[in-house]
């Protein structure tokens, strides 16, 4: 479970309530009118600029922002370096009863333990990694557009307030009213932009580019593994995707490492 995603969002609403109730009433903020213009409003535009089974995918991705986080680089990179290791001692056909966690992963290992040539892998790989961003885009659209249209739909909801506001400045019991939708419209639109639509879209965004890389990383060491490569070539190989503080750490962790094995020699 992602918890940084829902302690931020669950965060900032808990503030914002905070500081609606330690004003004046929260059902003042509360206004059928205004929900209908931005929540009802903004969905439906959304709507109009997807088909269904986008929207489908908008809901999947969303729950998996919540739900999944994807495994650390370096973590994948001891993960693959133990395969290499698994494939060099053992061959390319021990990799079949390998069990991991990645659909993706498991795919290319089957790949190699059925014989397939690099060309193919590669190709196979390549084409399950687009399709897949393809896919996660067009879940993080709907998130996209709603941060979009939400401000939009709040305007036309203030626009709307003070035409009516302004219609009936003879009657002063319709002011209110009317500047409440005027003004509620606004918070609405702006609290559903940044506070849900907008964390959400950048979180999927920052999940698939995440993905992206773990499914290139993945292709390069299988390629390396089905090279024949040593598991400390591959390792040293994929080291390029960590930042350079991290394999800093690592190249320290290690030299303690041999340090500590010649003194016990």
């Amino acid at each position: 479970m992602d918890l940084a995603t829902i302690i931020g969002m669950l965060g900032a609403i808990v503030m914002v309530t905070g500081a609606v109730s330690l004003g004046a009433t929260p059902m003042v903020f509360l206004n059928p009118i205004s929900l209908l213009i931005v929540v009802g409003g903004s969905l439906m535009v959304v709507l109009s600029q997807l088909r269904f089974s986008e929207c489908r995918l908008a809901l999947h991705a969303a729950s998996r922002a919540f739900k999944h986080t994807l495994p650390d680089t370096a973590s994948t990179i001891e993960e693959v370096v133990e395969i290499s290791k698994l494939a060099r001692k053992q061959g390319l056909l021990a990799l079949e009863g390998f069990e991991t966690s990645s659909r993706y992963l498991q795919q290319g290992l089957q790949m190699l333990a059925d014989g397939f040539p690099p060309e193919t892998v590669k190709e196979v790989l390549d084409k399950e990694r687009l399709m897949t961003l393809d896919r996660n885009q067009a879940g993080a659209r709907a998130f996209t557009l709603l941060n979009e249209v939400a401000p939009a739909m709040g305007m036309i909801g203030t626009l709307i307030g003070l035409v009516q506001m302004l219609a009936n400045m003879d009657d002063p019991s319709s002011i209110g009213p009317a500047m409440a939708v005027a003004l509620l419209t606004t918070l609405y639109g702006v609290l559903i932009a940044n506070v849900i639509a907008k964390p959400i879209a950048e979180k999927l965004d920052a999940r698939m580019q995440q993905q992206a890389k773990l499914q290139i990383l993945w292709t390069d060491a299988l390629l390396a593994i089905q090279e024949g490569k040593n598991p400390r070539v591959v390792e040293q190989m994929l080291l390029a995707y960590l930042p350079d503080e991290v394999r800093d750490r690592r190249k320290m962790q290690d030299e303690n490492a041999a340090a500590g094995e010649g003194a016990n020699e």
